[in-house]
Parts: C-alpha cells; structure tokens; sequence
C-alpha cells in the first residue's frame, strides 16, 4: 500500500464512523445551544467585569487600584463577614440534611418516597422574591399563622425577629427551604447507582443501617456532595434578594449593604461607580474558584472510579 493510499483510508474509515454513528453528531448540537449561552451570558460577561476592574472611567488600565478602593471601603469587611457566616451554616446544614433525608427516602420510606420527594420539590418552584415575601408574612408574628410560636420565643414584632443576629440562620433556613428539595432528588438518583450487591454485602456482613450509611453510602456519594458543595458555595456568595427584602421590610434597621452582592449593587445603580461593582464581583469569583477548585481536588471530583 502506497504512503498516499495510507490517508485516504484513514479519512475513509472515519467517515464510515460518522454515518454510521449519527448520535455522534447530534451530541454535537445539543451541546451547541448550551456553548451558545454559555459564551453569551458567563464568559463575555465575565471577561466585561474583569475589565471593568481594571479599569478607570476613561478606559486607562488602573491595575489592582478599583481592589483597593473597594476594599477601603468600610461595608467591606462586614459585608463579606456576613456572607461567610451565612455560607458555613448554610453549606454545613446542607451538606448534612440533604444526605441524611436522601438517605432516608431511599432505605426507609419506599412507599412514601415518590410523595415526600415531589413534597420537597415543591417549593423550588417558587420564584426567589416570591419565596422570600412568604417567609416575610410567615415571620410577622402579627400575620403569621405560626406567630403564637414565635411570641413563644419572645418575638412578638417582625422587628425582634428579624434582628441582624438572626439573619444568618434566618436566610439559611428561606435557603434551605427553596433549595434544598431539587439535591434531595438528585441524592435520591445517586444512591440509586449503588449496586444493591454492595449494600447487600455490607448487610451480610453485619452491618447495621447507620454503618451501611457512614461507611458505604457517603462515601460513594462522595463526588455528588462535592458536586452540590461547589454550587451551593457559588450561589450563598451572591445572596442578594432575601437582604434586599429584609433591609426594606426593616424600614432601616438591616443595611442596605449587608452582603457583598447588596454592596456592589450600591456601588453600580446609585453611585453609578460600575467599576468598583465589577471589583466586587470579580472579588466573588476569584473565592468561588478557589474554594471550588479545593474541593475538586481534595474530593477527586473529576478522577474516574
């Protein structure tokens, strides 16, 4: 066979791959739409506010100067204290119940799973401010129809109950509640992929429920928490609507400034300063990416099984 001949064959054999392997080719559109979006709204945007913020209003590179003035600024440090207060209780009560109720519904409650499921779905239908207005009326022990409960604690104004020390705990639980139910799902989905011989062995072996979770379950869930770690991570960092609510419903008494988000949005639509709130932002994606990128190694996130 002649060096030339070599080629053509090649090329012939990969074209008979594709014809003979259309789904190939239809993997390639769908993933077109999402590319599409994906450069439109997350890598262009993002690539707009690094420059953004490193850049002054006439368009002359400042370097890390829009970093430092933002960083001088006094909403700074207390805005990001509040968020990472916020993000460990938030991504330690997630972590833990998410797991734990996934767990739950897929050893113990087969016949009421597909029900409580649907249940904990249900209210990530709801939209962002829609949610945080109902936990507003659910809280105003004058309106709730728990407020009998929260007099209980002392709480007899929405004043009390919101206080800035219960925001924290207050946000994880709005969190919790619109979150949490689509990644009990997708936990219900991964330990379906435990083979049953697994598990089963693990019984024969002696093993009770709690040893069957802590030792076979989690730790094959491993990826998937990671998974959910980094996403939950990425969405606490930019708390924004359920301040914002809560400063308004206040009438002053919670900052309009209390998270990182809130700030560089005073930064852009009342000082219209959009190059500190490019800073801000760019300061958000910088922690994400470092946070996730500790996670994705510690955990081996991407290693293949």
């Amino acid at each position: 066979m002649s060096q030339a001949t070599v080629p053509r064959a090649a090329g012939a054999r990969r074209a008979a791959a594709r014809v003979a392997n259309p789904a190939g080719r239809m993997g390639y559109v769908f993933v077109a739409g999402y590319f599409v979006l994906l450069l439109a709204f997350g890598v262009v945007p993002t690539a707009y506010a690094l420059w953004l913020s490193i850049s002054n209003s006439r368009g002359q590179l400042v370097g890390l100067g829009q970093f430092t003035r933002t960083f001088a600024d006094y909403r700074f440090l207390p805005a990001f204290g509040h968020v990472l207060m916020y993000l460990v209780i938030w991504l330690v009560t997630l972590m833990v119940l998410v797991v734990l109720l996934a767990i739950m519904l897929h050893g113990r409650m087969p016949r009421t799973s597909s029900a409580l499921r649907f249940v904990y779905y249900l209210p990530g239908a709801l939209a962002g401010v829609a949610s945080v207005l109902l936990w507003l009326i659910l809280l105003d022990p004058a309106a709730s129809p728990v407020g009998w409960l929260l007099e209980a604690f002392g709480w007899d104004t929405l004043a009390k109950v919101i206080a800035p020390d219960h925001l924290p705990v207050l946000f994880t639980v709005i969190a919790f509640w619109t979150g949490a139910g689509g990644w009990i799902v997708i936990m219900y989905g991964a330990l379906n992929n435990i083979p049953h011989e697994v598990i089963e062995a693990a019984r024969i072996d002696g093993a009770n429920v709690l040893q069957i979770a802590l030792r076979v379950q989690i730790p094959m869930l491993r990826k998937w928490i990671a998974y959910m770690l980094i996403l939950a991570f990425a969405t606490g960092t930019q708390l924004f609507v359920e301040p914002q609510l809560v400063s308004t419903a206040s009438w002053g008494m919670i900052p309009d400034g209390w998270s990182v988000a809130q700030v560089s949005y005073l930064y852009a639509f009342q000082a219209g300063d959009f190059h500190g709130a490019a800073a801000l932002a760019v300061d958000l994606v910088v922690v994400g990416l470092a946070c996730a990128a500790v996670v994705v190694f510690r955990t081996g996130l991407f290693e293949k099984d």
